[in-house]
């Protein structure tokens, strides 16, 4: 696959369309706590700026539901990108496509930055509409897409405003084009040992994520919630730990799988139980195979940890998608962190995707330590599941 990238197309002077993932995290005062995705679009920002281009930046935020909320304006995030630019002015445009915002979008001139609304203002923008798309690439000469967190999606700003542009004036950003290279070679080229750890709540949301590994990797490390899904297919008692009973047929079928392949599948042979899931509960490391009735797994315990941590020495290549447990809650992320570090401290190629194990690793300090932490959940499963995303098979030049 090759992907069109912005460094080998002609920008110098022109309109430039930049759709980017600016959906940030802000609390209750509207304030951003983590900036990390805006200083991620930076590189392909400035690119423009030194190619003296007027740039319009597309972006959204949170979930509004009835078009404007004032909750879900990217203000904050423009007044961010402001400062980390250094820039005395950046344009916010009253709307997304209303005459006015089109008239800003014309009258910009080489130099400026106009700032859009948040695109799911626009009840079109997630319906992919086709009017709306054209409407935002009237808009300008060249359309880059840096906003890999989205590109999973067939949006109007992701997907449909593509159509319009022909592969000479469309383009991957630095950010994209470097998640995109990142996750294919890590999947298809990977230096061996090559492990995969897969943890999170449930088997469903990572099926074919998992049907896609097993034939790849050399050994796959299963924790979180839906450990115990392959675990009660092996017959364990696991009380009333989260299991998805529909889909033990497929746990078993993945289980043998791998052992005709010879890969090496470790499930938790301990977690740690308790009674309720509170942060308040009584809980206590039990072995995976007495789990108290009632009682539900929330952790991989000790034993656990050292067995994945162990299984980890030897490798050249980690993918990691998934905590190992309820980590948000302190008494149940002991594992999660011992995991965390295990990784960190590897001296193996790691790559971390999902939104939850991106935040863990960032909680635990191993966050400078890890080769690569994507900057998308959905789109990165995606991607380990095989799947090619529609907001970059739209920048894919045919040979």
């Amino acid at each position: 696959m090759k992907l069109q990238e912005i460094k080998n197309i002609d920008i110098a002077g022109k309109k430039v369309f930049i759709r980017c993932d600016f959906n940030v995290p802000v609390d209750e005062y509207q304030n951003i706590t983590d900036d990390r995705r805006i200083k991620s679009a930076l590189n392909t920002i400035r690119y423009c700026i030194d190619n003296d281009c007027a740039i319009i930046i597309a972006s959204h935020f949170g979930r509004p539901k009835n078009g404007y909320e004032e909750k879900y304006s990217l203000k904050p995030v423009k007044q961010r990108l402001k400062t980390l630019l250094q820039m005395e002015s950046i344009k916010l445009a009253p709307s997304i496509v209303c005459e006015e915002t089109l008239k800003m979008a014309s009258e910009l001139q080489n130099g400026e930055i106009m700032f859009l609304e948040n695109m799911r203002f626009e009840e079109g923008e997630t319906k992919n509409d086709p009017e709306l798309s054209k409407k935002l690439a009237s808009m300008a000469d060249i359309y880059i897409n840096d906003a890999f967190g989205v590109s999973h999606r067939a949006h109007a700003s992701v997907e449909g405003i593509a159509s319009h542009f022909d592969i000479n004036h469309k383009a991957a950003g630095f950010l994209l084009a470097k998640e995109i290279k990142f996750f294919y070679h890590i999947i298809e080229e990977p230096k061996r040992p090559f492990v995969s750890i897969v943890g999170g709540s449930k088997v469903s949301g990572k099926l074919e994520a998992l049907y896609n590994l097993v034939p790849k990797v050399d050994k796959i490390i299963i924790g979180g919630g839906m450990a115990f899904t392959f675990l009660k297919a092996l017959g364990h008692e696991v009380g009333n730990s989260l299991v998805e009973d529909d889909l033990i047929p497929e746990a078993l079928k993945i289980m043998e799988e791998a052992k005709t392949l010879g890969v090496k599948f470790y499930l938790p042979v301990d977690v740690i139980a308790a009674e309720a899931f509170d942060s308040e509960s009584f809980a206590k490391a039990v072995t995976s195979q007495e789990i108290p009735k009632g009682w539900m797994g929330l952790d991989i315990g000790p034993a656990s940890a050292l067995l994945f941590s162990q299984a980890l020495e030897d490798a050249h290549t980690i993918l990691w998608n998934g905590p190992m447990g309820v980590y948000e809650m302190d008494k149940f992320a002991k594992g999660s962190t011992k995991l965390s570090h295990a990784v960190a401290s590897s001296y193996a190629t790691t790559v971390v995707g999902g939104g939850d194990t991106a935040d863990l690793v960032r909680r635990t300090g191993d966050e400078e330590e890890m080769t690569f932490i994507s900057t998308g959940g959905g789109a990165s499963l995606e991607l380990i599941e095989g799947k090619v995303l529609p907001g970059v098979k739209a920048l894919i030049i045919e040979e």
